[in-house]
């Protein structure tokens, strides 16, 4: 069993190495942990480190400098936070994975680096050696969560459920259909929703058919709009 604290994608199985290198630029100002990101980075075959900056203005610097397929970012930087990184990184690179690593773990920061366009969270007491690992899972799509982050999320999406008002009875949702729309309206897959909330992907795409049926729709995008419309979703 894998300790609380490892760094594990949601999803389970390894992603295919690309065919080109994966560029991957790293903002951390703790000299020790920079290296500790580069020497996993450097060791890695299918991985070419562009950048390295320790600071908000460095790092803001470098995105006009590099192209980073994925960007590792801590959040606590010497001269500002790490999500305006985040922020201008998403804007100037809509297709660049980035990756926030850092000791902040409370929920307030989790949703303010998602909101600002981070995919996945990792918290600085996790297992260094599988770094290269989650590098390649956001890369290839996913989003690698340390546990006790993913928890965080889950806990504050229960919260939001059970605060919100009963819907009238002719939109139908059950309550497992409005807890799946809620993750999917975040940007989850129907693998990472299976992962979290413990059903199988067949399952979630049953529901997901399900909500389609009942908001009158054919995609997650029209759901999503309808469902916020209709006051579904904050």
């Amino acid at each position: 069993m894998e300790k609380e604290t490892a760094m594990v994608g949601i999803h389970a199985a390894y992603p295919p190495l690309p065919a080109e290198p994966i560029r991957v630029g790293v903002v951390e100002d703790d000299k020790a942990m920079s290296k500790i990101f580069t020497d996993a980075i450097a060791a890695a075959g299918d991985m070419r480190l562009v950048f390295t900056a320790s600071s908000r203005e460095e790092a803001l610097s470098r995105l006009s400098e590099n192209t980073a397929d994925v960007l590792l970012t801590d959040l606590g930087l010497p001269d500002g936070s790490g999500l305006d990184v985040i922020s201008a990184a998403s804007a100037r690179w809509p297709d660049c994975a980035i990756l926030v690593s850092t000791v902040f773990g409370d929920e307030s920061s989790v949703f303010r680096a998602i909101e600002a366009g981070a995919r996945g969270y990792l918290l600085k007491d996790a297992d260094a050696s599988q770094l290269a690992h989650e590098i390649r899972t956001a890369h290839a799509g996913g989003s690698p969560i340390s546990p006790l982050v993913a928890r965080k999320i889950l806990g504050r999406i229960n919260k939001e459920e059970a605060a919100a008002p009963v819907e009238p009875s002719d939109i139908g949702l059950t309550p497992r259909e409005q807890e799946v729309l809620r993750f999917i309206s975040r940007g989850f897959t129907a693998d990472e929703v299976a992962q979290l909330i413990g059903i199988s992907k067949h399952t979630v795409l049953t529901f997901v058919r399900h909500i389609y049926r009942k908001l009158e729709v054919d995609s997650k995008v029209e759901a999503v709009n309808e469902a916020r419309r209709m006051g579904l979703l904050a």
